[in-house]
């Protein structure tokens, strides 16, 4: 049964809202999202984008005219008509000198997109708020659980970092749902600490690993986050230890989960569910947990086993039935862009298109495919998402190759896609590459460079063949999906 519903929010939880509002670079998969909502909140809507125009980012901006937003080029021209905005909302990636700051009306007050993240989950507070981080999966987990949520009947809002292909409906960009339920998921993001902004009824907490910042830094970073927590906490048991059980306020009820078979059934004084088995056949990925039924799961990976360990744990703290719950996380429908499988090439190769951009999710979904490719090659072609985040992948990247490729596997860059702004350009595709083919264990024609898609392309027909699985991954960047569409005989 669901929890009961209370509706969005009353007039009371809204009054601190801006009444008219301007994002720049409201086509981003998270400023896109958050426009939605303030739309839904009742808030005048503009936006603008250096890709306005650009065809393989119009389904985004059609869901934005959809929901009353008004989009304009970046060049200041949002307030040619006399339009004066209470806000304007920024992200990091924006510079100082950009045309919608220099031109915008004297006065205006500028929101950093976690400043304006905090206001708008301000006006949930009827709503019982989960919030998911992690270093990796945590938009996956967030729509799997809206996805669930919505399948029992909870008719939940979402607000979360990918395209939720159950949320797609008449135009709907699928990033975020208003929903009339009592639950509302939030996917909180740990890259700018964001996620320390605001204070959810249940904090999920999938993993920490190294992307934006140091594990200890992450970990005090999650530690906080943790503590905030009204309800109750899940965690998964390795980040726990990380943290330190000790450090835990007294009295938090925390509910831990592990991939781990053989994992204790309880941890410093905490009850541990865990994944009881896992396994692959005929191209399909099976598990059981909790001593429940066996479920095919939506995708292959044992890290998505651990995923949907994660969202029955939140179900089950949520009051539902466990049996209930199983049905709903194993009927997940996915979300673009995470392992989503793009069709076949002509020569027979599986193609799949994924979001990856660090490590940590690039050895998941490389892993995934080898599942997929018993017996053939996983060919991964990787557009790293700006030259800061490939800089700090640099080392990372060239020590995990070793282990995350087979002896015929193959690790190809596109350069670096670059959105605009100000850039060192460097490094480029080409000097990380180099950087891993020197690391030990690294077979000396598994990685390569080239210049464009075109050769890429040429090199994949010319390769790869049935049995193998050709992966393109990457962030940002809409044109990735088109492009690994384009691979496929269907295209």
């Amino acid at each position: 049964m669901a929890p009961e519903s209370t509706g969005f929010s009353s007039p009371d939880t809204r009054r601190d809202l801006p009444h008219s509002i301007h994002f720049v670079g409201i086509g981003g998969i998270g400023m896109s999202g958050l426009a939605q909502m303030f739309a839904d909140l009742g808030c005048t809507v503009t936006g603008s984008d250096r890709a306005l125009g650009h065809p393989e980012n119009e389904r985004i901006f059609a869901a934005l005219r959809k929901c009353g937003a008004r989009l304009f080029p970046q060049d200041g021209s949002a307030y040619a008509d006399g339009y004066m905005p209470d806000a304007i909302v920024y992200s990091t990636a924006i510079e100082g000198d950009n045309p919608d700051f220099k031109l915008a009306p004297p006065g205006t007050r500028r929101l950093h997109r976690s400043e304006a993240l905090e206001l708008g989950i301000g006006a949930l507070r009827e709503r019982f708020t989960v919030a998911v981080t992690g270093t990796c999966g945590k938009t996956t987990v967030s729509a799997w659980l809206a996805d669930a949520l919505d399948r029992l009947g909870g008719d939940p809002g979402m607000l979360s970092g990918g395209y939720v292909k159950r949320f797609l409906e008449d135009g709907a960009a699928g990033n975020y749902r208003g929903g009339l339920g009592r639950d509302f998921v939030i996917e909180a993001d740990e890259s700018d600490k964001s996620l320390l902004n605001y204070v959810p009824d249940t904090a999920l907490i999938l993993n920490i690993g190294t992307d934006h910042y140091s594990r200890e830094e992450l970990a005090g970073v999650f530690l906080a986050f943790a503590a905030s927590a009204r309800s109750c906490v899940v965690m998964e048991l390795a980040a726990f230890k990380e943290i330190g059980p000790e450090k835990f306020p007294a009295g938090k009820m925390v509910l831990l989960f592990s991939g781990d078979p053989d994992a204790p059934v309880s941890y410093a004084g905490r009850r541990v569910l865990r994944l009881n088995t896992y396994r692959v056949a005929d191209g399909s990925a099976w598990c059981a947990f909790n001593g429940l039924p066996e479920i095919r799961l939506p995708m292959p990976g044992r890290h998505n086993a651990l995923n949907a360990l994660a969202v029955h744990t939140v179900l089950t703290s949520r009051g539902y039935d466990p049996m209930d719950a199983l049905k709903a996380v194993s009927e997940f429908a996915g979300v673009a862009r995470r392992f989503d499988r793009a069709g076949v090439m002509e020569n027979g190769a599986q193609v799949i298109d994924d979001y990856a951009h660090n490590v940590e999710k690039l050895a998941s979904c490389i892993g995934a495919a080898q599942e997929l490719a018993p017996e053939g090659r996983v060919v991964t072609v990787f557009q790293p998402h700006g030259f800061a985040p490939l800089r700090f992948m640099r080392e990372a990247l060239a020590n995990a190759l070793p282990s995350i490729l087979r002896p015929t596997d193959e690790f190809l860059f596109l350069p670096v896609y670059y959105a605009g702004g100000t850039t060192s350009f460097s490094p480029t595709s080409a000097e990380v590459a180099a950087t891993c083919r020197e690391a030990p264990g690294v077979h000396a024609d598994a990685v390569k460079v080239f210049e464009d898609r075109l050769a890429c392309e040429k090199h994949l027909k010319n390769t790869v063949r049935g049995g193998d699985v050709v992966i393109v991954a990457g962030a940002r960047d809409e044109s990735l999906s088109i492009w690994a569409k384009s691979l496929t005989k269907n295209a």
